[in-house]
């Protein structure tokens, strides 16, 4: 995915176009989830599944504090850098 998301920006530049990615994607990476609902299930979860939610859910995104935080404080740096 990301490979993609660089080829384009490339071709931006390559038009002309100044463009810069801040990748966050890794920064994320790094946080540990637990178990939510609010992960997207490719298939539907078995009752086993449904019965320990350790088994298939995490909430990165949800519930852990700062990593939203970090990314307005990186962006924010990278802004008012320039």
């Amino acid at each position: 995915m990301m490979q993609v998301v660089e080829n384009v920006v490339d071709d931006l530049k390559a038009r002309g176009l100044s463009v810069q990615m801040l990748n966050i994607t890794q920064l994320s990476e790094y946080r540990k989830g637990h178990p939510s609902i609010y992960r997207k299930q490719w298939y539907p979860l078995t009752k086993e599944q449904i019965a320990n939610p350790k088994s298939y859910a995490d909430c990165i995104h949800w519930c852990h504090p700062g990593v939203p935080d970090v990314w307005n404080e990186l962006l924010y740096a990278c802004i008012f850098h320039q």
